[in-house]
């Protein structure tokens, strides 16, 4: 991408660069795909073009987002949530980090969540009842280190650290497994959107921190 920043390598050239860009321990092996569309696109199509189909490609699952609100309602769109996260005993679809990461729930990756947000002067509401690795809960701490008013805090460096350690390795996992689940109809149209904004932020931060 450094390479070729405007223009690309062109479409369906994804092989050349990888074959003539070195990195240790890159596999002799043909490789004609990245398996992340976005990067895909900025690797064949350069940054203009690339930004522009990504923004076409929001934009749909937006407008998909908004059709699905428009066939549901409040009731609806409440019962569905019972199902799929509440429910009896076990819920279909876990909302809780450690539980993509571990297997279980408050496990090590939600002690080390915690020991993040101690660093950071942040801890839970007291009256919730949601651990902190709930899904909202780390996308309002994303929220506060982007839109909060401490510098030392909330900057890019924080932002990338924290999305990286808490977010990154677990959302996409989530987002799929309501997008597999057949009672999901609204919150698997919002699990498409989140899942395509998680790449676009994931390849914007490697590009910040200038892994590409």
């Amino acid at each position: 991408i450094r390479a070729h920043p405007w223009w690309g390598v062109g479409v369906g050239e994804f092989n050349v660069a990888w074959t003539f860009t070195p990195f240790p321990t890159r596999p002799i092996a043909f490789f004609d795909h990245t398996h992340n569309v976005l990067l895909q696109f900025l690797v064949e199509l350069g940054l203009p073009l690339a930004a522009l189909l990504t923004g076409l490609m929001l934009w749909a699952l937006w407008q998909a987002l908004v059709a699905a609100m428009r066939e549901s309602s409040v009731e609806a769109a409440a019962d569905e949530y019972d199902a799929l996260f509440l429910g009896v005993g076990k819920p279909e679809v876990f909302l809780y980090g450690s539980y993509y990461l571990s297997g279980f729930l408050n496990e090590k990756p939600l002690a080390a969540l915690r020991g993040d947000l101690d660093a950071l002067g942040l801890t839970r509401d007291a009256t919730r009842l949601e651990t902190e690795d709930h899904i909202a809960y780390v996308f309002e701490v994303m929220r506060y280190l982007i839109a909060g008013d401490d510098a030392s805090v909330s900057n890019l460096s924080r932002q990338s650290e924290f999305f990286g350690a808490h977010l990154q390795s677990w959302v996409s996992a989530m987002c799929r497994a309501l997008q597999d689940h057949p009672r999901a109809r609204f919150y698997a149209c919002l699990a498409s959107l989140t899942q395509a904004f998680m790449s676009v932020e994931a390849q914007g931060f490697d590009l910040l921190d200038g892994q590409i």
